[in-house]
């Protein structure tokens, strides 16, 4: 995807400094455009997009991002001294994500040589703060970048806007499939999907669960073989499940599962999908080593119906695309609350991704007390230690919300040999009871998209060009103060649809 996606590099400045100082300002941007977009921190394409110098040029260069496909942001940069009513009608007009770049072509100060000449085509320090009053008069949501335009830490937040960004492009007009309804009593996975379409540009709806059967039901023994001997390839297979195993047929079937969604999903052009175990008329087993699969695959998932983290899940796949770390589903399931140190395990029935396996993963057949269905096959599976993220959506009623937790995941304490699925185990930051009171006062789901390969960051970024409400929670996490964001936030919200 990234490999397609361009963010266009738009720099201001005016006419009134003549000829050779707008060929030096363009060359200028040319060459820091050519520079990032060769950062292997940055995995979209930066595109040179000339120096802008009037009103109709700027409301020109943004008619054309919003209809060019392939654009998925602008980042703004204003070299020169550029006034910024002229950038009024643009912006007025601009529906992509926007980043201000402020920086300036030159490191240093030459101390014993500056003069008047070198002033004029360094001045961003005045010439981006006119830029950002605008920005701010308009209500223009954006991120700012400040620093010298060839540092490490430059070049990586803009790489986390642009994954960001992409994030956000792929989630226009996505689709998401719902195998019957959610969980029945279960309020937060419910949601109001009209406005998940108008706000996120998310379409969901529901088939019938006997509409996937049928698929699943056709799926060739060829297609099924394939598969097993892709599971030999990837995985361990415990002997139970190994051809002539009691529990063979058991992961034979989830391969024809995984086939027959995979199929319904690749041609109704799906993104994400969701399962529940309360509707699986027609299913001999709950999906999951198909549902696990198919995350490894890139498809965002959400158990018991539930939608938003389904497209949760997608979103941050999307953004974490290449980083070193996986992305799941996840559920915070128990607590360990021994004095000696708090941590949560986060699990699930089945469904958790194989990319945040520690090692290789093992296909493992077990009894599955909810359901009422056949014995399931699943990975089982514990996940590599270090800094992740746990980020949740949920709807407000009047808005969404999401909440972004960062936690440190560690090894077991010992070997959890009746463990039958695939687990997490974390400290939540800054420790169990803040991060837990924290999470719960800010109504945050029992379900999570658990990422390895992004940071809090990206999640805020995502939230900012989506226009919706995001809650960090981190090492600086304070209650009282949190709870006073959150009412804030109330107020915000409530007034901000009025302006």
């Amino acid at each position: 995807m990234f490999k397609k996606l361009e963010v266009w590099f738009v720099t201001g400045s005016q006419d009134l400094y003549g000829p050779e100082v707008l060929k030096t300002v363009g060359q200028h941007s040319q060459e820091m455009a050519a520079f990032l977009t060769k950062s292997a921190k940055i995995p979209v394409s930066v595109v040179y997009k000339s120096v802008m110098r009037s009103l109709d040029e700027v409301t020109n260069i943004c008619i054309e991002a919003n209809t060019a496909r392939q654009c998925i942001g602008i980042i703004t940069w204003c070299h020169t001294f550029s006034p910024s009513k002229m950038w009024i009608n643009g912006l007025k007009l601009l529906n992509k994500p926007l980043l201000q770049l402020h920086t300036q072509y030159n490191r240093d100060l030459p101390w014993g040589e500056i003069d008047m000449d070198f002033m004029n085509l360094n001045q961003a320090a005045h010439g981006d703060r006119e830029h950002g009053f605008i920005l701010s008069r308009l209500r223009k949501s954006r991120k700012v970048v400040v620093g010298y335009w060839k540092e490490d830490d430059v070049q990586e937040r803009i790489g986390i806007w642009t994954r960001a960004a992409t994030a956000w492009y792929d989630m226009q007009g996505s689709k998401l499939a719902r195998f019957g309804d959610n969980m029945r009593e279960v309020a937060v996975t419910e949601g109001d999907k009209v406005e998940a379409q108008i706000k996120l540009g998310l379409s969901v709806n529901t088939w019938p669960v006997g509409d996937i059967v049928k698929i699943i039901n056709g799926v060739s023994k060829a297609a099924v073989d394939k598969l097993i001997k892709e599971y030999e390839e990837v995985y361990e297979i415990a002997k139970e499940g190994r051809p002539g195993g009691k529990y063979h047929d058991n992961v034979r079937y989830q391969a024809q599962i995984e086939a027959g969604i995979k199929s319904f999903l690749k041609d109704g052009g799906f993104k994400a999908f969701t399962t529940t175990f309360e509707d699986l008329h027609g299913l001999k087993q709950l999906p999951g080593l198909a549902s696990q699969r198919l995350m490894a695959a890139g498809y965002g998932f959400g158990a018991e119906g539930d939608w938003k983290h389904a497209a949760l899940v997608r979103a941050v796949k999307v953004m974490g695309d290449g980083l070193k770390g996986g992305c799941s589903f996840m559920e915070d399931y128990t607590y360990h609350l021994h004095p000696s140190g708090y941590k949560s395990l986060g699990a699930h029935m089945l469904e958790i991704c194989p990319s945040i396996a520690d090692g290789k993963a093992k296909i493992e057949v077990h009894p599955l007390s909810i359901g009422g269905k056949e014995d399931p096959a699943r990975l089982v599976f514990n996940t590599l230690t270090g800094p992740a993220t746990l980020t949740s959506m949920i709807d407000m009623g009047n808005r969404f919300r999401v909440i972004v937790h960062d936690v440190e995941c560690v090894k077991p304490e010992a070997k959890l040999k009746k463990l039958p699925v695939a687990n997490a185990l974390w400290i939540p930051q800054p420790n169990l009871k803040v991060g837990a009171a924290a999470w719960i006062y800010a109504g945050g789901a029992h379900h999570n998209a658990f990422s390895q390969a992004i940071t809090a960051e990206y999640i805020e970024d995502f939230c900012d060009i989506a226009g919706i409400e995001c809650i960090a929670i981190n090492k600086d996490t304070n209650i009282n103060a949190l709870k006073k964001e959150l009412k804030w936030n109330e107020m915000y919200y409530l007034m901000a649809k009025g302006l």
